[in-house]
């Protein structure tokens, strides 16, 4: 009997927790909409964001305790009530009520089952506003960053659709106007072909927090031999002769990891004379005496050319070709000299604990002078693209370069700039190069989310798109900013998705939600890559949890991206990890790739992926369909 006795008081105890819960929560909740009440102009989103304000509400609390004993008795944990808080603790509430023994309650079941499939459709009605109906299985999504390639090749651009494509981005820092319209052209013509439809989004840039240019080296092609870690030779360097009449430029990489090999400019007259074998032989600038082996002609101006040691080549070096074809029996010999060649930018080589001026004044970049001493005459420099950045930065914050390769912390700021400590790098150190990404996670930086640029592509972004996204919004001000910006231009109809990359705008997230979803069509990008250096790569997966939450809590649509498959897009060999973060990607409404060579074959590895898990996981919830061993 007093086992009886103590389960009745627990369950007592916990109702009694769960109504103080209940009336905390919709105190918050009040106060919360009464703030955002002014904001809130489209009246159908005003359930949504009490959702949101009960949500922010009830988890200002510490529910671990509560929870456990919640599960205990079988109930509820509160672990899924995103997207209808409210009606959950109403149901376990109820439930409560009944295991004390009530028979009669003000609050049906039916009442708590109608509310939460309401919610529920909220989301998927939101979902539809922003990206269209699904189409096929596959619920989640499939953003696509396009190439530039994407404007001139129509056959690519109608496989991505076929293969799933659901959004494509059009990313305004790259490319222009022309090429963005020859992009949308395309885009129509295969929604006409394969019947599917596609939404358009716009990527404005936002402030280019970027390092600037970087002053060039000595005009000299060094030509680099491969070798294995005991020193041999792995394979001679190629490089092509080239009579277009454009200068020569060094071997290069970009930035889909596409590798692209050394031209030398040559006449016209001598190139067309050069057969697969022949010898051609030089000094170089070291006076050591080396040679090229014909391979390949591959055009009329173009021939392939090898070398199997290493050496420094100028414009004006001789070449004297020794051909192995014979007249008679006799070799045959010419000679020319190269023509002019574009140097490579100087090479700014960084370790820890060296010194880097971020400059205000943007002229290109140096790297460290050093006395024959060794002793430091002038710091490495390089310029920074947002002059007004220096405004908001003092000693002893945080500045990361290239993505976090290069971490470094303010020493001082003065009237050249902002002297920085390089704090973390790898052991043999990093380049620091031109047009690499800034972050200044410990600076409050006011800088404007539309720039004067932005506002000059959104003459021509209105009259394509259908969403807009926002780069670098820091607070719920800027998309009121973008929302008056598209009024001036008569689309105040056209979607927006807030870009999330920074801590401030983490911080704000509810108000930037509510400031954007009270316009009209909303979403959130989540942006791993700038948001993981902000914050710490080691707090980025707890960060995107909270934000799927919050999202969910709002009924507003989340978009995963950066890095999603990152391997597969750029070499074709996707890694463990990155599959796993695919089949978790698919908790959000939407998921995007970047473009690189391989973007068709792993555009549709993702649809497969996401559409086997769907099956298993809808947002917070498992889903148990039936196993098979």
């Amino acid at each position: 009997m007093q086992s009886i006795d103590n389960g009745k008081d627990e369950i007592i105890s916990l109702a009694q927790s769960l109504q103080a819960l209940r009336h905390a929560t919709l105190e918050t909740q009040q106060e919360l909409m009464a703030r955002w009440q002014p904001h809130l102009h489209h009246r159908h989103y005003l359930s949504s964001a009490a959702n949101l304000a009960a949500y922010i509400g009830l988890r200002r609390h510490d529910l671990r305790e509560l929870q456990a004993n919640l599960a205990a008795v079988g109930l509820s944990s509160l672990g899924r009530c995103e997207g209808h808080v409210i009606a959950t603790l109403d149901a376990v509430s109820y439930a409560l009520a009944m295991m004390e023994g009530a028979q009669s309650l003000l609050c049906p079941v039916h009442e708590i089952g109608h509310a939460m499939h309401r919610d529920t459709l909220l989301l998927r009605h939101n979902t539809d506003s922003l990206f269209g109906k699904p189409q096929g299985k596959r619920a989640t999504r499939v953003m696509v960053t396009l190439p530039g390639e994407a404007a001139d090749d129509h056959a690519m651009v109608r496989e991505m659709l076929t293969l799933g494509m659901d959004c494509a981005r059009i990313n305004c820092a790259h490319d222009t106007p022309a090429s963005w319209e020859k992009m949308v052209a395309n885009i129509r013509q295969a929604e006409h072909e394969t019947g599917r439809s596609c939404r358009v989004m716009f990527d404005l840039s936002g402030p280019k927090l970027r390092t600037g240019e970087v002053a060039t080296g000595p005009e000299v092609l060094h030509i680099k031999i491969q070798r294995d870690e005991l020193g041999n030779r792995l394979c001679p360097s190629q490089i092509i002769l080239d009579s277009t009449g454009r200068p020569g430029y060094p071997a290069a990489t970009d930035k889909l990891g596409k590798a692209s090999p050394a031209r030398l400019s040559v006449p016209a007259k001598w190139l067309r004379t050069l057969k697969p074998g022949d010898t051609l032989c030089f000094h170089d600038l070291r006076k050591r005496k080396r040679e090229f082996v014909v391979e390949q002609r591959l055009s009329d101006t173009e021939v392939r050319v090898s070398c199997a040691d290493g050496a420094y080549v100028t414009p004006g070096t001789v070449l004297e070709r020794i051909s192995k074809h014979t007249q008679h029996g006799k070799q045959t010999a010419s000679k020319t000299a190269t023509g002019d060649f574009l140097a490579a930018p100087m090479r700014i080589h960084l370790h820890k604990n060296d010194a880097l001026l971020l400059a205000r004044d943007p002229s290109p970049g140096q790297a460290e002078r050093r006395d024959k001493t060794g002793l430091i005459l002038s710091p490495a420099r390089i310029p920074c693209t947002e002059p007004e950045v220096f405004s908001f930065l003092e000693a002893g914050q945080a500045v990361w370069i290239d993505d976090g390769r290069i971490g470094c912390v303010i020493e001082r700021v003065d009237a050249q700039g902002a002297w920085l400590r390089v704090t973390q790098v790898r052991i043999k150190g990093e380049n620091v190069g031109a047009q690499k990404g800034l972050n200044f996670p410990d600076s409050h930086l006011q800088l404007p989310a539309l720039s004067e640029k932005d506002l000059r592509d959104l003459d021509f972004v209105v009259q394509h798109a259908d969403i807009i996204g926002l780069s670098f919004v820091q607070c719920a001000d800027d998309l009121d900013r973008l929302a008056d910006a598209l009024a001036q231009r008569n689309a105040d109809k056209l979607a927006i998705i807030a870009k999330i990359e920074t801590r401030q705008a983490v911080k704000n997230l509810p108000e930037i939600i509510v400031r954007g979803a009270g316009h009209g069509p909303f979403g959130v990008m989540i942006a791993r890559g700038d948001l993981a250096v902000e914050i710490g790569y080691e707090r980025l997966a707890e960060i995107q949890e909270e934000m799927l939450w919050l999202c969910e809590a709002a009924h507003i649509p989340v978009i995963w991206a950066t890095q999603v498959l990152e391997s597969l897009v750029k070499l074709d060999l996707p890694s463990r990890a990155e599959i796993s973060d695919a089949a978790m990607s698919g908790r959000a409404e939407c998921v995007m790739l970047n473009k690189g060579p391989y973007i068709l074959h792993a555009l549709s590895v993702l649809d497969d992926i996401i559409t086997r898990m769907q099956a298993h996981q809808s947002k917070k919830t498992s889903q148990y369909r039936p196993l098979h061993w």
